[in-house]
């Protein structure tokens, strides 16, 4: 395998079908995306691992979606990492990379030794797509349970949407030799194609929702076993490494069941931070709100959780008091 190939597939997703059965899926390669995320941050390792695996799943969903603007995912709990917040934008054109971005916040002394999803408590994991301007912002949740990221995607699918879902993933700090380690994540997300759903754009049919007792009888169960059973062979050296190329791991895993692949999408870290959306989100507060606001130095700051961008504004330039002023 070429580097030229090994890079052409880092940060993007695939999308695929089964023809033989009635199922979707996605192969997702993140790699610079997860620099860029991560970089901003000086997060310990049991709190990257989770912001791995949450933009993981946000690429893999994100792309499922006939998305106009955002899609995010939220993870709200009372363990020591209180938040994980991801969000996704859809390319602006068509052509170009579709853009994450991700954050975690935590109490680094309630931090333990155990594994990552330790590291969260009592809480839920939700679901959020905001197609935009004079559009209705769509929401669903779920508890956090069964011990990862990834279970709890799974259970918000089945339990909100109906929809049989599962993924396969593998995320870590990579260690090649010549290459900085660094880290990168790949997994696999294969869905039961629906009839109706959020997450459809169009589709023929009457607008039925799948339920969970058509996993387990008749033809249709079957055949998602079987498939199932198929993503279990998948080994992490086949979702991360660099040998082998996504086409190449659906054939293996699924070549009985017919894959055929469209164009993959390419992402990249991205966030849409500005001065201006930070004004914006200040033109709520009076003078005397900005003034308790103001530093000893005489300015009022804000900095991005996303991208560590760090702003310093004059306080009598922001404020709702500010703009009637500049409008007189």
């Amino acid at each position: 395998m070429s580097l030229g190939t090994k890079i052409a597939w880092d940060d993007t997703v695939l999308p695929f079908q089964l023809d033989a059965t009635d199922m979707r899926g996605r192969v997702a390669r993140l790699d610079g995306v997860l620099d860029g995320i991560l970089k901003q941050h000086d997060y310990p390792a049991q709190v990257e691992a989770l912001v791995a695996e949450m933009a993981l799943l946000t690429a893999l969903i994100g792309q499922t979606i006939s998305l106009r603007w955002k899609l995010s995912l939220q993870v709200q709990s009372k363990g020591a990492v209180r938040m994980i917040a991801t969000d996704y934008y859809a390319p602006r054109e068509e052509g170009q990379p579709a853009q994450i971005r991700a954050y975690a916040s935590f109490d680094h002394e309630r931090l333990t030794d155990g594994a990552p999803f330790d590291q969260v408590g009592e809480g839920y994991f939700a679901i959020l797509i905001d197609q935009g301007k004079d559009t209705q912002p769509y929401q669903g949740i779920t508890p956090l349970d069964g011990g990862s990221l990834r279970a709890c995607a799974e259970a918000y699918f089945a339990q909100s949407e109906q929809l049989p879902t599962r993924f396969a993933l593998s995320f870590g700090k990579s260690t090649e030799p010549g290459v900085d380690e660094h880290w990168r994540a790949g997994g696999i997300m294969l869905q039961h194609m629906p009839k109706a759903s959020p997450f459809v754009a169009s589709g023929d049919g009457g607008g039925e929702i799948l339920s969970a007792a058509d996993l387990v009888d008749g033809e249709e169960g079957e055949n998602w076993n079987r498939v199932n059973i198929l993503l279990d062979t998948v080994e992490d050296l086949e979702l991360i490494g660099p040998s082998v190329q996504p086409t190449d791991l659906l054939v293996r895993l699924f070549h009985e069941e017919q894959p055929r692949v469209y164009d993959a999408q390419s992402v990249q870290f991205g966030c849409t931070c500005s001065e201006d959306r930070v004004r914006q989100s200040l033109s709520i507060y009076s003078a005397g709100d900005i003034e308790k606001m103001t530093t000893p130095e005489g300015t009022v700051t804000a900095d991005c959780q996303f991208c560590g961008a760090h702003y310093v504004l004059d306080p009598k330039s922001v404020g709702f008091d500010a703009e009637q002023t500049g409008g007189a």
